[in-house]
């Protein structure tokens, strides 16, 4: 009898403990753009817990704001850095703040081959109603807009992010399509 309440006044204190400590992490990390990461809703990756993601000082801009899903509440898009792994991605935290998504961190972003986007050098929203369209084909050549049928023209039903390499000109937008993420190819 005695060990089970020193188990249980045990557990209690620990928890308490936790209590108070997560607090004070979390009030410190909000100042200082850090985020211990749980997140209720993940696209593509699972991120643990323990795993803290620090917002990129190599991007310019890293935020940008945009209504990915059409609800008149811009979401947070955001490139951030992992400490566990060292893998740059994008978390995006919805404006009704019930889903958080990620995208990167050394998982394979929309099956496009690249697991972290450090090589994007330009970074925005790309606006809804814009006509975008995949301009490579299957055997990875770059098409002219010529080459490009109307009907696999894409017009962004809300805003997209854009990721791009500056200096090898590829990238591609990222959009929600009937709640699912799409990729277009852009060069």
């Amino acid at each position: 009898m005695k060990i089970r309440i020193l188990f249980l006044a045990s557990l209690i204190a620990v928890s308490c403990k936790n209590e108070s400590k997560t607090e004070t992490t979390q009030a410190t990390q909000k100042d200082i753009l850090e985020a211990t990461l749980k997140p209720k809703v993940n696209a593509e990756i699972n991120v643990e817990e323990a795993d803290t993601l620090v917002l990129s000082k190599k991007h310019k801009p890293n935020q940008i704001s945009c209504d990915l899903d059409g609800d008149g509440k811009d979401e947070m898009v955001e490139i951030i850095r992992s400490t566990k792994n060292d893998k740059s991605g994008l978390k995006i935290t919805f404006g009704n703040n019930k889903r958080t998504d990620y995208f990167g961190f050394g998982n394979n972003v929309l099956n496009q081959g690249f697991d972290e986007i450090d090589w994007a050098g330009i970074f925005e929203k790309a606006p809804k109603g814009k006509i975008v369209w995949n301009n490579v084909n299957d055997n990875g050549e770059i098409m002219g807009d010529e080459e490009i049928k109307e009907e696999d023209k894409i017009t962004l039903p809300n805003d997209g992010i854009f990721i791009h390499a500056e200096e090898s000109c590829g990238g591609g937008i990222i959009y929600l399509k009937n709640g699912k993420y799409e990729w277009v190819q852009q060069e």
